[in-house]
């Protein structure tokens, strides 16, 4: 029975084998380009475009040697094959799923032109021009698809090549499957590491761009809130010191008349019907907005994602180290959320303004107090010039003030710089 319900699990692979690679090689997208000067725009695209065309075209000239015999005149079957496989490769700036597979058809028809042209000592089936052609298809590919997907694409590249060499009509140096392998293996490797770490820049971008809308939300809360505690402790003070004098006046006159007990009746009645209203407009003033409520009750970050936190920040390049010394315990949640604020605001502040540097986390627990720093070191190249003023510190330092702690910021004799907080714990264990 055990063995069946296993031959019955790899049949429906099988059957959903041809189905899955249809999804993963031809209908599924690929990544979309962000758009010229959004974060993690390639700026670079036009020169590697340039680039790629000045390849595509030395890598097609040298491949024509390979198609035809040496001193015989050049077909126009092959001319037009190379400058396919040359246009094959640039399309793959725009299309690279559709591209490679181009490619790939090309590479196999190139294969069986030059196959009866190929010297016994020559490699096959890959020459040096098809090396450079398949594993630029696939580079260009891995950029722009998940790493499961160009996987399989290299696999069906390799599995290619493989069975192009089985079909031969005279003895051929096949040492190239090796080194073709190690080729495009390769290639895909480096595209995959380019688009993770493209993905956890986006990723920082968009953790940045959250605390940038939550301290501004915070703001524009904090702002309402001083507001009302000023209406509350004037306005609301004077109308419930009138509303209790009109209470007690009749009391302090002897036999007062019904017109004096009316009068201070309708000043105290108003006097509170204001009061209620001022209320209302208190609780307005305090309360956020629709869609700001629904982000209040959202799960805020804590300590506990800090290694979340430092894993997309090494994804982007930074190398980052962390350190805990105390006893890791439960902070009450204004501490956790701005201790991560703050790590991660200074982390992004090492992004921006200390590019090649690498950073290091420490966060210490204390009976009364968490301390959090993070240093980093001095910067290999200058920063690119941001525009606007920042407001990393600035934020930092009113989370900090507001738990009663510390914040203490510079630079360090290595030439790096220092982000210091002491949160003050409001329940000390």
């Amino acid at each position: 029975m055990t063995g069946a319900g296993a031959w019955g699990r790899v049949v429906g692979v099988l059957r959903g084998l041809p189905h899955m690679l249809r999804e993963d090689l031809w209908t599924s997208p690929v990544d979309p380009v962000p758009p010229a000067g959004t974060p993690g725009s390639p700026v670079w695209r036009p020169a590697f475009g340039l680039l790629l065309t000045l390849g595509a075209a030395i890598v097609s000239v040298w491949h024509v040697p390979d198609l035809v015999p040496l001193g015989a005149a050049v077909p126009e079957y092959v001319v037009l094959l190379v400058v396919c496989q040359a246009l094959a490769l640039l399309a793959g700036l725009w299309r690279p799923l559709h591209a490679w597979w181009v490619s790939l058809v090309l590479m196999i028809v190139s294969v069986r032109i030059a196959e009866p042209t190929t010297a016994p000592g020559d490699m096959f089936p890959w020459s040096g021009p098809e090396m450079a052609l398949q594993s630029g298809a696939l580079f260009l590919l891995t950029l722009r698809v998940q790493p499961r997907r160009a996987v399989l694409a290299l696999a069906l590249s390799l599995l290619a090549g493989l069975v192009s060499s089985g079909f031969t009509t005279r003895a051929h140096n096949y040492y190239s499957l090796d080194v073709g392998a190690s080729v495009v293996i390769t290639a895909v490797v480096i595209g995959a590491a380019l688009r993770a770490l493209k993905v956890a820049r986006g990723q920082l971008v968009v953790q940045s761009e959250q605390t940038e809308e939550e301290r501004a939300r915070r703001t524009l809360l904090e702002e309402r809130n001083r507001i009302a505690r000023e209406l509350h402790d004037v306005v609301a003070h004077h109308m419930s010191v009138i509303s209790i004098q009109a209470q007690v006046a009749p009391h302090l006159v002897e036999n007062p008349s019904v017109e004096l007990r009316e009068n201070l009746a309708g000043i105290r009645e108003n006097a509170v019907e204001a009061l209620a209203e001022l209320r209302r407009v208190l609780g307005v003033l305090r309360s956020e907005d629709a869609a700001a409520d629904g982000l209040r009750h959202a799960p805020q970050p804590t300590l506990d994602r800090l290694d979340e936190l430092v894993g997309t920040v090494r994804g982007a390049g930074v190398a980052v180290t962390r350190e805990t010394t105390g006893t890791p315990r439960p902070l009450p949640p204004g501490v956790e959320l701005s201790a991560f604020r703050i790590v991660q605001e200074a982390l992004s502040n090492v992004m921006r303004h200390a590019p090649g540097a690498s950073a290091r986390v420490e966060v210490g627990y204390h009976s009364t107090a968490v301390t959090v720093r993070v240093t980093n070191s001095a910067p290999d190249r200058a920063p690119v010039p941001a525009g606007g003023v920042g407001h990393g510190l600035l934020g930092m330092r009113e989370r900090v003030t507001m738990l009663g702690g510390d914040l203490t910021h510079g630079r360090t004799p290595g030439g790096g710089y220092e982000v210091v907080a002491t949160l003050t714990l409001e329940d000390p264990a």
